[in-house]
């Protein structure tokens, strides 16, 4: 992610928020602007809960530029409560020790650095409850 768009949406990361459409309830992580269930253009801002599960999961053993350190490691399809399912790092552990219908926490965390500058960028990753 470019450092410019990452700068803008640091606060909806800081506090795990997402769209709920007035209309018909729809939880959108990132939001949107027009809901694809009932087309409503009316969001609220909510927070999302930080407990959830491991729906699926994948282990990487060669991992993209930027993340070569931190292999291997398991990037996870996670079902949080409320609804909204998020892929993420599962941090902390072993591919081992990850299964399906794990229960897992949100925590903020720092995810790569970016450029020759180092700019370092956060985000969400999993740990095992």
């Amino acid at each position: 992610m470019q450092p410019q768009r990452y700068w803008r949406e640091i606060p909806r990361r800081y506090r795990l928020e997402a769209g709920k459409c007035r209309k018909c309830g729809k939880v959108f992580m990132p939001p949107r602007l027009i809901c694809d269930a009932c087309r409503c253009t009316e969001f609220d801002m909510v927070r999302l809960s930080d407990k959830g599960k491991v729906h699926t999961y994948t282990v990487i053993r060669i991992a993209p530029s930027g993340f070569g350190e931190q292999v291997p490691f398991v990037l996870a399809l996670v079902d949080l409560e409320g609804g909204v399912r998020l892929t993420m790092q599962v941090a902390d552990c072993g591919p081992e020790d990850v299964k399906i219908g794990s229960p897992v926490k949100v925590e903020f965390r720092k995810i790569n650095e970016v450029g020759k500058s180092g700019v370092i960028c956060y985000g969400y990753k999993a740990v095992l409850a």
